[in-house]
């Protein structure tokens, strides 16, 4: 008998904004089933969309390779939308929830929502295959902030392009926005503490900087990539810039123009876990990752060339030695580990500190540890936390490691690393 390697799961929507659950249910830590809860959201182009939990439809898939013939998963609640989901993130694992037996889920698109996700949602098999299995979970909404933009004049805020989920002080959510600004939320008490001006343009992508409930890093549709601290929010500083494309015409001499000639935006940011020098991010229409070390700002450390087409996801999984994830629109999950690199990065940027010279030239890597073909384009990625305990069903050991889930179209595959 040999253990599951990949779980799959056929949405009635396409799908777009994706995490995996961070905490077990309470009375559950031991108990892996309640670690296999998925939030997701469809992107359909109308007001109908919809975001939904779901979960094992019998736990026996994860210590029995092939153990049934239809989807492994079923939806165990969900809820309107509107809007497309733009991010969906599930509360992090060290904020606990006031009612016992629920948990926050947080979604992006014409406003930051936050939900509540009630029950554990014991599921019954059902007798025929595609029969939707009986939950007592409910998905609530709790809380709708639209904000109010500096720079636009409408009475609600202009669209959340993503969010980040501040693990210190988890009532902290920082949003990004098409009009160039950032918000930081108290969704305690459903406030802004501070809404900035971050960008010269859209702002595609924030992160808080793993350990701080102050610094976080944008990036936009300006090409940049920029720090903030809540305590000096006069100042920030811009750690990497996209270069300017070789035939970029010579930038205007107009004194309303800028200075500096069109770049590629950047899209995506995500921070190394483990060691949060180290970050990654991606271009639009860029097919490359740079791996960038806030140490050295300016230019990457590194680049990973592997990729034939446009990134969507990025992703570092945790544990000690992260791995990082990435995938895009040639269909291909590609995984890198990059501790080797890092240590000798690392160790070049002490002997900087000591001597100093011009930084190092990027170390361009095209060697991916494993990849993973898709039958169409991947849209998004989220790792699972470290999963392991015992199977309440079959009293069989299920081994401790992590799940990447990946969403193609309307399928969403997780994949055992």
């Amino acid at each position: 008998m040999t253990q599951a390697s990949v779980l799959q799961y056929e949405a009635p929507w396409p799908i777009f904004a994706m995490d995996w659950c961070k905490t077990p249910a309470p009375g559950q830590t031991h108990r892996p089933r309640s670690s296999f809860r998925l939030g997701v959201g469809s992107f359909t182009e109308d007001y109908r969309n919809r975001i939904a939990v779901i979960g094992l439809q019998d736990e026996r898939v994860l210590v029995e390779d092939d153990y049934t013939d239809y989807s492994d998963f079923t939806i165990l609640a969900e809820a309107h939308h509107g809007y497309p989901a733009t991010c969906l993130q599930w509360q992090p694992a060290g904020l606990v929830a006031r009612v016992a037996g629920t948990e926050l889920l947080a979604t992006t698109g014409d406003a930051l929502r936050v939900w509540e996700y009630a029950g554990e949602g014991v599921t019954m098999v059902s007798g025929y295959v595609g029969r939707q299995a009986n939950s007592s979970s409910r998905l609530t909404l709790k809380t709708v902030l639209p904000g109010q933009s500096k720079v636009q004049s409408q009475n609600t805020g202009a669209p959340l392009t993503s969010f980040s989920w501040n693990e210190k002080n988890p009532v902290k959510i920082v949003t990004s926005s098409i009009d160039t600004t950032c918000t930081v939320w108290d969704i305690e008490t459903s406030t802004a503490i501070t809404q900035l001006i971050a960008h010269d343009r859209e702002v595609y992508d924030v992160a808080w900087l793993p350990g701080s409930q102050d610094i976080f890093v944008s990036v936009g549709a300006d090409g940049s990539l920029r720090a903030f601290d809540l305590r000096s929010l006069e100042h920030s500083t811009i750690l990497y810039e996209t270069p300017a494309p070789k035939n970029a015409p010579p930038p205007s001499t107009s004194p309303s123009s800028s200075a500096r000639p069109p770049t590629s935006p950047l899209l995506r940011i995500c921070f190394n876990p483990a060691d949060s020098n180290y970050m990654a991010t991606s271009h639009m229409d860029g097919a490359e990752v740079q791996i960038l070390d806030m140490r050295s700002p300016g230019q990457p450390v590194m680049e990973l060339k592997a990729h034939r087409a446009q990134i969507n996801g990025l992703g570092w999984s945790g544990g000690e030695q992260p791995v990082l994830a990435t995938a895009g629109d040639d269909c291909q999950v590609l995984l890198w580990d990059l501790s080797n690199y890092m240590q000798m990065s690392t160790s070049a940027s002490r002997s900087r500190m000591n001597s100093p010279r011009p930084d190092a030239k990027k170390q361009v890597i095209t060697d991916p540890v494993m990849a993973y073909s898709a039958p169409s384009e991947i849209t998004s990625l989220a790792w699972s936390p470290q999963i392991g305990g015992m199977s309440m069903n079959t009293g069989q050991s299920v081994g401790p490691g992590e799940w990447l889930a990946i969403s193609s179209g309307k399928s969403i595959k997780a994949l055992k690393v």
